[in-house]
């Protein structure tokens, strides 16, 4: 396949993965972004996030890959203008639009457009001659997911549009679904809010265990032996986060509503998933007796490992709940240096351990499996550790005389 110029407006997660990976794959890109430090540091060969590859993916395609700050260098004189500007939560629940409405308003007209942002179901049929291709990329997974995708999904009203689009993955060998605009945006929505729905059963089912006694662990281990379930989304935790799944939930709910639709299932997880910090923060109170005074270490702080993204981290909720109950919060997090509101960062779990009466594990960083458990007890006041994550080797830390406690046991 010949080379394309390829425009991306956006370098955030999605903007600048995809702006990296096409020139990865021998495209000309160059990527947009109105935030000017952004740029500057990207020009730098500053990344900014904590997503594996995606440094050196930039940094080997130079000579293909530019950096600028004006849209109309990314829209105009390019055969494909890729939007990757974010959606977030409006007032209402549903997504907001204004950025994608900006951009698009500055297309020049004969510019074939594809709209990558995660926008409502119907955004693209007012915008003819828009193709419509969600992105499926995991924080913390996002270059693997780009060149190795499990499926690419287009949709767009002209068939030639989609099989141009479509080729310009061809390099993955990933199979292409080509539908309408509609049904690829619903794709998108449909795919995250089933996974929300399938965490918050998990966690829900946990919760279930602790009161009969039961393990968890083994409950998830011969469901995901079924193939009808699988074994992603069974592991239990504080809650979901970050940047899609709240979003993308409300959004879809909002949708459902205006089409006057009662999507019970959904309003359900949702729910659910408010419900699991808190449940967290009961379990540790029952612990300590009181958090009054409380000397707490958390081990985690971004919303899943593998990345420094605290947005809607659930575990800043626990934090939030803590702090208003008089407790004292020191925390460790391989990707946060900075001191957040009422906690104050350390450099290393050691020191976050420091003086403390429980140690609260709330990101499934595979580090803490490796941390040495007699140092970690000698530190505290109280060998006490929560881990809702259950990721933690059980034998070694109870051999180094802690009390441990676990989701959904």
């Amino acid at each position: 396949m010949r080379a394309k110029r390829i425009g991306v407006v956006g370098a955030g997660y999605v903007g600048l993965t995809t702006a990296a990976c096409f020139a990865h794959l021998g495209h000309r890109v160059i990527c947009a972004d109105a935030d000017a430090a952004k740029i500057e540091a990207l020009k730098a060969g500053e990344i900014g996030l904590h997503e594996p590859g995606l440094g050196e993916l930039v940094a080997r395609n130079r000579e293909r890959l530019e950096f600028v700050t004006d849209n109309a260098s990314a829209l105009s004189d390019v055969d494909f203008a890729f939007v990757c500007v974010p959606t977030p939560t409006g007032p209402d629940g549903a997504a907001d639009l204004s950025a994608v409405e900006q951009v698009l308003s500055e297309v020049p007209a004969g510019t074939r457009v594809v709209l990558k942002s995660t926008v409502p179901v119907g955004t693209a049929a007012k915008h003819p001659g828009v193709v419509s291709n969600p992105e499926f990329l995991r924080e913390g997974h996002a270059v693997e997911d780009f060149l190795r995708p499990q499926r690419i999904v287009i949709g767009a009203q002209d068939e030639r549009q989609a099989h141009e689009v479509a080729e310009l993955y061809a390099p993955t060998k990933a199979p292409a679904v080509l539908t309408d605009n509609t049904s690829a945006e619903l794709v998108k929505y449909a795919s995250n809010c089933f996974l929300a729905l399938k965490l918050s059963y998990v966690n829900t089912l946990a919760e279930l265990c602790e009161h009969l006694d039961a393990d968890i662990d083994g409950v998830t281990e011969g469901m995901r032996l079924d193939d009808r379930i699988g074994a992603s989304c069974l592991q239990p935790g504080p809650g979901w986060g970050g940047s899609c799944l709240p979003k993308d939930t409300l959004a879809l709910l909002a949708t459902a509503k205006a089409a006057g639709v009662d999507f019970a299932t959904l309003e359900a997880a949702v729910s659910a998933n408010r419900h699991q910090p808190q449940r967290v923060v009961d379990r540790i109170r029952e612990e300590l007796g009181t958090l009054h005074g409380a000397k707490i270490g958390l081990l985690g702080l971004t919303f899943k490992a593998g990345t420094n993204d605290l947005r809607d981290s659930p575990a800043l909720v626990v934090a939030r709940l803590l702090a208003q109950e008089g407790a004292e919060l020191t925390a460790y997090d391989p990707c946060v240096g900075e001191d957040r509101p009422n906690i104050s960062t350390r450099s290393t779990a050691e020191e976050a351990a420091a003086g403390t009466d429980m140690l609260v594990v709330l990101t499934e960083w595979p580090e803490f499996a490796e941390l040495d458990w007699p140092e970690l007890a000698g530190r505290m006041a109280g060998p006490r550790i929560f881990d809702t994550r259950n990721v933690l080797p059980e034998e070694k830390v109870r051999e180094a005389g802690f009390h441990l406690i676990r989701t959904g046991r």
